[in-house]
């Protein structure tokens, strides 16, 4: 900004966008100074460095607002999680299902959990073969980003949208 500019020669844009040529340093920087406004460096990779004639604070503002802009429409790939228990009927189970698939199209990852109650632990492996009998229903949509794994009394698997 200003005389921070380190380069000889610039090209220089006015506050409206159009392109004044390329100027010396001391040029730009007087045209600057005699409408009040500030030389702000945007390209500085190219040759010649180009600067604009704007008023910092509002191209700050501006920059800031663009960027909070940008921000709100992007989208982490959310985790969303099911929860479910080994001893499900059919229809629940079609119902979480149906749910895991909107969730997927909509480009979230999701966590499918069996949660085991008591005596249910020592069966593991009917939450074991609930979990696979689910990936094998979505694999047409989804790929497998983590295995079924145990953590307590939690068994676990994570989906992820195929790309």
């Amino acid at each position: 900004m200003n005389e921070e500019i380190r380069a000889r020669e610039v090209r220089l844009i006015d506050e409206d966008g159009t392109q004044l040529g390329i100027k010396p340093i001391q040029e730009a920087f007087t045209l600057a100074q005699a409408r009040s406004k500030d030389l702000i460096e945007i390209s500085p990779g190219a040759t010649p460095p180009v600067v604009k004639i704007v008023d910092f604070s509002k191209f700050r503002y501006e920059r800031e607002k663009r960027l909070k802009e940008s921000r709100k429409h992007q989208k982490a790939g959310l985790l969303k999680e099911i929860r479910l228990h080994t001893r499900i009927s059919e229809h629940d189970l079609n119902t979480k299902i149906e749910h895991t698939k909107g969730f997927i199209d909509e480009k979230n990852k999701v966590r499918i959990t069996v949660i085991f109650r008591g005596r249910e632990m020592e069966h593991r492996e009917l939450g074991l073969n609930l979990l696979n009998k689910i990936k094998e229903i979505l694999n047409a949509k989804c790929m497998v980003e983590q295995e079924p794994q145990l953590d307590g009394n939690r068994m676990s698997i994570l989906l992820a949208p195929k790309r």
